[in-house]
């Protein structure tokens, strides 16, 4: 077997309007689907649909804080350059989003913050020119701290 790509990623939440509107508003997916009053798909446009949220209630276990097991986060590439790095958080901070941290891996610069579940997310760019073409190697480079 091999695997082509990561084709989606499915996110229980407590509640799905909230979700949605972080989702599409805040972070700019695009609706592609509702299933009842339990579920709602997202696309880039690159597939039928990479992130799909399913309500679960407000009762329903919270993520555990502290070392578990389980995702950690997702990461999604916003753009190609640092400017789009800074217009993100711009609009995060106008959002009222906050940065739970920030890291330049020397392949990508970051920016981390959580949906209203606690899921953490990545929101990054690729150093250009694409250091890990080159250098595969840098991926375990040490994180340092951003400067944007």
């Amino acid at each position: 077997m091999e695997i082509k790509e990561l084709g989606h990623v499915v996110l229980y939440v407590r509640d799905l309007e909230r979700s949605r509107r972080f989702y599409g508003e805040t972070l700019g997916w695009q609706e592609v689907g509702r299933f009842g009053g339990i579920g709602v798909a997202f696309s880039t446009g690159r597939t039928h649909h990479e992130l799909l949220l399913l309500e679960v209630g407000v009762d329903a276990t919270p993520i555990p804080k502290g070392r578990r097991v389980g995702m950690y986060h997702v990461g999604l590439k916003i753009g190609d350059h640092d400017d789009d790095l800074r217009a993100a958080h711009r609009e995060l901070q106008a959002a009222g989003v906050p940065i739970v941290g920030t890291a330049d891996h020397v392949v990508t610069h970051s920016l981390y913050i959580a949906d209203p579940d606690g899921n953490e997310i990545e929101l990054y760019i690729d150093v250009e020119p694409a250091i890990w073409r080159e250098r595969p190697e840098a991926i375990l480079s040490p994180p340092r701290p951003l400067r944007l």
